[in-house]
């Protein structure tokens, strides 16, 4: 692969996930239920899709993507034994038809509510990290430039607390 072919895979892959970030999380998310595991598996579905992008000659980067995140979602259950999951075709016609519901509309808002009071559980800085991040879902860069810190120093406090996070969700759950 020469350097411009390189170049021209690295800019179309930073597009794509520009593009579709947020969309990709969501199909992680609504398969697992699991807001931290979907984030590591939307990471799984674009590391995937880089793997395979010089394979890819369709049209339709977002149907492949998204197909990608919810074969990845499914294979994460699948292997963890958590429960019966339904085929891709029956999520999907399960997801147009209540797709914005109002109990779906609810649900969202109470998850993202119960998110905001877990963010305020941490201990300074923590507490805005996570709220930025998960809530507000800004990124590292914007975080640092706002707080006018290094981007790395943000970085490992966005680690630790989705650490903390994930131990207080865990904790809930067990309960």
């Amino acid at each position: 692969m020469s350097n411009a072919q390189k170049k021209n895979k690295e800019e179309r892959f930073s597009i794509m996930v520009d593009t579709y970030q947020n969309l990709i999380f969501s199909v992680c998310y609504k398969v697992t239920g699991d807001y931290f595991m979907a984030e590591d598996l939307a990471q799984e579905s674009f590391l995937a899709a880089y793997r395979n992008l010089d394979s890819f000659e369709g049209e339709n980067e977002k149907a492949w993507l998204c197909r990608i995140a919810t074969n990845k979602s499914i294979d994460y259950l699948r292997g963890a034994g958590r429960r019966a999951v339904p085929t891709e075709d029956i999520f999907f016609e399960q997801q147009s038809e209540n797709g914005g519901s109002p109990e779906d509309i609810c649900l969202e808002k109470e998850v993202k509510e119960r998110l905001l009071e877990y963010c305020g559980r941490l201990k300074p800085p923590y507490d805005e990290i996570a709220k930025s991040v998960y809530y507000d879902e800004k990124k590292a860069v914007e975080i640092a430039k706002e707080r006018n810190e290094n981007v790395k120093t943000v970085q490992t406090q966005i680690y630790r607390a989705r650490d903390m996070l994930r131990k207080i969700y865990g904790k809930e759950r067990s309960a």
